[in-house]
């Protein structure tokens, strides 16, 4: 049987270098899936369980309408997989400008907060959800001249252990995942002469992704899992 067999499941950067990993992995495993981004078309996944819905996650009332279309037009939301996350970096906290800050914050912490608030009131009323994000091992682990990046995702790390204390009590989980650096074709490309052999495969995040989404992993919450690859 297919584990996320049914299960309605928003999925944010769907179409990114994780995200279409993501999106696959859960369409593989039977989900109907709601795939979100700011450029996404129907056309980009060959599937009749995906649908497109583009929107940039910029404001509370975005998400709140995602949430309210995904509800009516499918009657529940059973997952929100939030991949969706950008990186900037290589200035020490005293180069750091303020717009650099205020990307991280609104494309790490601030969409991510307005989903997950978005989504949960629906899941509180069937008693049942999960909650998943994409944050970074440098959420915990962070290094010099990546201090915004690094806040950023360990401010998503908390939210998201928040959400799992605050909702155990209605049956929805909330966990994120930690990887080190993931072989996308962006990271290819900003660092073409890497070990690529020490990077996390986004096939792996993506089936741990399905596993915690699924009744598998509901005993699984509040938890912030490492993948920092084989030789992390």
């Amino acid at each position: 049987m297919n584990p996320v067999e049914g299960k309605v499941t928003v999925i944010t950067g769907a179409s990114g270098g994780l995200g279409r990993s993501v999106t696959e992995a859960f369409l593989a495993g039977g989900a109907r899936v709601v795939g979100v981004s700011r450029s996404i078309k129907q056309a980009d996944f060959a599937h009749p369980q995906f649908v497109a819905m583009p929107l940039e996650l910029e404001s509370g009332e975005a998400a709140s309408g995602l949430a309210a279309d995904v509800a009516e037009r499918f009657g529940r939301i059973d997952a929100l997989v939030h991949v969706m996350g950008g990186f900037a970096g290589g200035q020490s906290v005293a180069e750091t400008d303020d717009t650099t800050l205020e990307q991280m914050l609104d494309i790490n912490f601030r969409a991510a907060f307005y989903i997950i608030r978005a989504v949960l009131p629906a899941m509180r009323r069937a008693g049942n959800g999960r909650i998943l994000a994409v944050a970074s091992r440098q959420a915990v682990d962070p290094g010099a001249m990546v201090a915004a990046y690094s806040a950023s995702k360990a401010a998503l790390v908390a939210l998201v252990r928040s959400v799992a204390l605050e909702n155990r009590d209605r049956g929805i989980t909330a966990n994120t995942v930690l990887p080190g650096t993931m072989d996308t074709p962006a990271n290819r490309a900003g660092d073409p002469k890497a070990d690529r052999s020490r990077w996390v495969q986004p096939a792996h995040v993506a089936e741990l992704l399905v596993f915690l989404a699924s009744e598998a992993g509901a005993s699984i919450n509040g938890a912030a899992i490492p993948v920092y690859g084989p030789h992390g």
